[in-house]
């Protein structure tokens, strides 16, 4: 059986930041798109924008799925591309911020085979725009979840513990 190839545009916005936060997402496999998005009450634009990674790829059903994803984030492409969270996990995520996210990231990106592409936001990425609008009006969204690990980290002994 063919390993089915994915295409996942991401997104994550704050207003304010910290401040209310959103994500949205975009897949495509073959015939088939979904949209999703969610509003946090109070976050920051980094934790939106990885968020969405790891809520796009716990969609995939099939483990080993040929995934393209595209987002406009720094901060997600590069720790990645640049092989920075090789050195994280090596260091066991001492002074990294948003550690919970990358641990959670770290288990669904290894069951799939990811490539990551940086686009330039705002731009003429018609799919990237459209998680664009889909973040930014999840922030106005009535049902904020509240983003636990941000507004209430687990601590014992001055550690956080994930």
């Amino acid at each position: 059986m063919d390993k089915p190839n994915i295409t996942i545009y991401t997104d994550g916005a704050c207003s304010g930041n910290p401040g209310p936060g959103g994500y949205g997402i975009v897949l495509i496999s073959g015939q088939h798109r979904k949209e999703m998005s969610q509003g946090f009450r109070l976050t920051t634009n980094n934790r939106m924008e990885l968020l969405a990674v790891i809520v796009a790829l716990e969609q995939l059903k099939k483990e080993n799925s040929n995934v393209t994803l595209y987002t406009d984030s720094k901060y997600v492409s590069e720790a990645i591309n640049e092989k920075w969270i090789e050195d994280w996990v090596r260091r066991k995520f001492k002074k990294v911020k948003n550690p919970d996210l990358w641990k959670r990231f770290l288990d669904v990106y290894k069951k799939h085979n990811v490539e990551v592409v940086w686009v330039k936001g705002h731009s003429e990425t018609v799919e990237n725009n459209r998680c664009d609008f889909l973040a930014t009006q999840a922030i106005k969204s009535t049902n904020l979840l509240i983003d636990e690990n941000y507004e209430n980290p687990v601590e014992t002994q001055g550690k956080l513990l994930f």
